[in-house]
């Protein structure tokens, strides 16, 4: 499938072919009440369909202390595999039946929320890491303020009632200092802004518009949400520390990935392309367990029941 962007370039991948494979979020209560729901859902007491993305690499050891803390009024969780070479799918298959599982289509945890995104059918979308240093109990918390009108629920550490056993002295000074910068160019009010907890409504996501590939994304995210003029509220929230395995980020080049991030948006915003979806080894691809389809990467699709054929082409 190739489409174009604004550089003009013709690009292959768009995760949101992935939509095509796991199924179009024509029918939730975004697309079925309008860009009102909030509203309505506070008014009325429906409770909206809640999708948990996480990405996840290597992350098997984890996945079962994460998955079992689920609350269970969720409508889907989905696991987006980065190349793991362990058993992170069979695990998290083995622990939760029906998760829907997405393949990564290129590197990097920007690329891979952009898959999961593009997968997402609730009406809310939360996002969650897969290392344990995040707890799944607070869904409810960041789902609240949205119900109660805002557009963007992003997790804070620094709020009262928040903490971290996980962040570093270094990460903590660098964060400062990029809050700062953020808040003074976009003219938010943040309190942290390198947090990977996150919840939104779905109808948000053409104005954030995931472009990039790596740790930056909750930079992206947050500043893309100001510039949007999306209603933001800030939640509360305790990272622990990982559980098993080492962290892939790194504190110097993430961090000046994120510095470049923030003064890309400053100056030419929606210019930074951190990711060239032509130069992905192989399309985004999707496996869905609760109905026994199966996306390849070719973008065919089979099923018990004989299926459909070419739904990413």
């Amino acid at each position: 499938m190739c489409l174009r962007v604004s550089s003009g370039r013709r690009v292959r991948g768009d995760p949101r072919a992935m939509a095509k494979a796991t199924g179009e979020p024509g029918d939730n209560l975004v697309n079925r009440l309008g860009r009102s729901l909030s509203p309505y859902a506070q008014a009325t007491g429906v409770y909206p369909r809640i999708s948990v993305v996480i990405p996840a690499r290597n992350e098997a050891p984890n996945l079962p202390f994460v998955l079992a803390r689920m609350p269970a009024d969720l409508f889907e969780v989905i696991l987006v595999d980065g190349h793991s070479n362990d058993n992170t799918v069979a695990v998290a298959r083995s622990c939760r039946p029906d998760i829907r599982v997405v393949h990564q289509g290129g590197m990097g945890k920007g690329n891979a929320l952009a898959c999961g995104f593009a997968a997402a059918r609730g009406d809310v979308i939360v996002t969650l890491d897969a290392d344990g240093s995040a707890r799944p109990e607070e869904i409810s918390r960041f789902v609240e303020p949205l119900r109660n009108g805002a557009d963007f629920a992003k997790g804070s550490r620094f709020l009262p009632g928040g903490g971290s056993a996980d962040i570093t002295a270094l990460r903590r000074g660098g964060n400062f200092a990029l809050v700062r910068l953020v808040n003074m160019l976009f003219r938010t009010r943040y309190t942290d802004l390198c947090y990977g907890f996150n919840a939104f409504w779905s109808y948000c996501l053409p104005k954030l518009e995931v472009n990039c590939d790596g740790f930056e994304v909750e930079s992206l995210l947050n500043i893309r949400a100001a510039r949007a003029r999306l209603k933001v509220a800030e939640v509360p929230s305790f990272e622990p520390g990982r559980l098993h395995g080492l962290s892939n980020l790194k504190a110097w080049s993430d961090g000046l990935r994120v510095l470049r991030t923030v003064l890309s948006e400053y100056i030419s915003p929606r210019s930074y392309q951190a990711v060239q979806w032509s130069e992905l080894g192989r399309e985004p691809t999707a496996e869905v367990t609760a109905d026994g389809a199966k996306a390849t990467n070719n973008g065919e699709v089979s099923s018990a029941g004989g299926g459909r054929r070419g739904l990413l082409t």
